[in-house]
């Protein structure tokens, strides 16, 4: 059997952003495992009009989407909800989404990002996507992270590798069905 491609996206494209540290933390966690195959993807590094035109970078990052087989979004919580960036990724592609499992990672202060996660799973339900049960949130993050870059949170790590172990199922399960057949959707 082969590695499902799972995507790590880092959702907020702000300067001095903690982001891509906890990404290569999930990251780091997910290459360990012999099923998983990590592809990164940093929003940082596409322009996602939020006008939705396509462009180079919309075709880009779609062919990207199209190419793997799960995803877990690392979000902060803006205002209580969503990075503009990450919905606008969202809102750029349309079926290459579906039918695919997502897991979240949040971070932030006390919050630890939760309302970003909830405002996720239902923008990605509309989606068709399947979320995940488990879920990551990192309190305070930033007193969380060690001179390595990793996470010092041990709560964190055994959800994280739950969350990890929920993708894979649904990812096999999802595989299975596709060999008889297209998503309905």
């Amino acid at each position: 059997m082969q590695p499902i491609q799972l995507a790590i996206v880092v959702g907020s494209v702000r300067e001095g952003r903690v982001g891509p540290t906890v990404a290569a933390w999930v990251a780091s966690i997910a290459a360990a495992r012999k099923t998983v195959e990590v592809v990164e993807v940093d929003l940082a590094d596409f322009e996602l009009p939020n006008t939705l035109i396509p462009s180079d970078d919309t075709d880009r990052f779609t062919t990207i989407v199209g190419a793997c087989d799960a995803f877990v979004f690392v979000t902060p919580e803006y205002n209580h909800g969503v990075p503009g960036s990450l919905k606008t990724a969202l809102d750029t592609v349309k079926y290459e989404w579906r039918a695919k499992p997502v897991g979240f990672v949040s971070y932030g202060g006390l919050g630890g990002g939760v309302r970003a996660t909830e405002q996720l799973r239902q923008i990605t339900a509309e989606l068709h996507m399947v979320s995940v049960r488990d879920a990551v949130s990192l309190h305070r993050v930033r007193k969380r992270i060690d001179p390595e870059g990793g996470i010092d949170d041990a709560a964190a790590l055994d959800a994280l590798g739950r969350l990890l172990d929920q993708i894979e199922w649904w990812a096999d399960a999802v595989a299975g069905a596709g060999e008889r057949g297209d998503y309905p959707g």
